[in-house]
């Protein structure tokens, strides 16, 4: 089981270690939790890193994870935890590998993988996506790390004021979170694999219309599309549909050429304090 210290670095707090036999050790890092738990985005960056592992282990020539499917089949504990990879598939364009971390015997997440290799600067042949209109850097506050969302000590988040109403308490009708990020984890910039951690890292989209903090994830998928060529990314998080106590919750996340360079998608648990009409 891993020993290493706990640390303010997503590459350290994230890292695996080989036991064989497809197993790896890791140790759940206090630095990337939400209320005590590992931040989903987090634990998709450490079985990506086991995926990684494994896939080369086994001859596969791919070095980024482009696509990352978990289910959140429990909420592990910090500390040991053992990540289990097997390969499924070794291809020329893209490589599958089957993931799962694990506590006391119990699967608590479970992955599927895909691994590929994406170029440098990469020019999209066709690209739809619009990135947020936000106000400029400086009118943004920093979302300060509190003690209870820890994930804010690694990233700069500076959201837009006109999606925050909440935390006056005011409801808005538009369930949509906006805003700035930098990872500032004191080793690192963007990249192809810390976009994992991005992809899950804003407040979620429920909030400016009355959620309660309770929005646990039950199944998370991100999708990376290209290396950001810049510190700060735009991001916008909205949700499609809330419904039967279940949100569908999308974000998109932009460099400085204002290039989608990664998206995710989420069904998550929601509550709000009063019922619906």
């Amino acid at each position: 089981m891993s020993n290493a210290p706990q640390t303010h670095a997503l590459r350290d707090a994230a890292a695996v270690d080989p036991l064989g036999n497809g197993r790896y050790a890791v140790n759940l890092s206090e630095q990337y939790t939400v209320v005590g738990r590992p931040n989903g985005g987090y634990l998709q960056c450490v079985m990506a890193n086991a995926a990684l592992a494994e896939a080369a282990a086994q001859g596969g020539p791919h070095i980024h994870a482009t696509a990352v499917t978990t289910n959140y089949v429990g909420a592990p504990e910090l500390g040991p935890a053992v990540v289990v990879a097997s390969v499924r598939r070794i291809g020329r364009g893209a490589s599958f590998v089957h993931v799962a971390l694990e506590q006391n015997g119990a699967i608590t997440n479970e992955s599927l993988i895909t691994l590929g290799t994406l170029s440098e600067r990469s020019v999209p042949r066709y690209h739809d996506a619009v990135p947020p209109i936000l106000p400029p850097l400086e009118d943004c506050p920093r979302s300060p790390a509190n003690g209870v969302i820890n994930i804010l000590g690694a990233q700069d988040q500076r959201l837009d004021p006109a999606c925050t109403t909440f935390a006056r308490g005011e409801i808005s009708e538009k369930a949509e979170i906006r805003g700035w990020m930098r990872l500032d984890d004191g080793q690192s910039q963007w990249d192809a694999w810390s976009l994992l951690f991005a992809s899950d890292a804003l407040p979620p989209a429920t909030f400016p219309i009355g959620s309660t903090g309770w929005v646990p994830t039950l199944q998370l998928s991100s999708y990376i599309r290209s290396i950001p060529s810049s510190e700060w990314l735009k991001v916008r998080q909205w949700c499609v549909v809330i419904e039967d106590g279940l949100v569908d919750e999308r974000c998109e996340l932009f460099d400085d050429r204002d290039q989608l360079v990664a998206s995710s998608s989420q069904l998550a648990m929601v509550r709000f304090n009063t019922p619906t009409n």
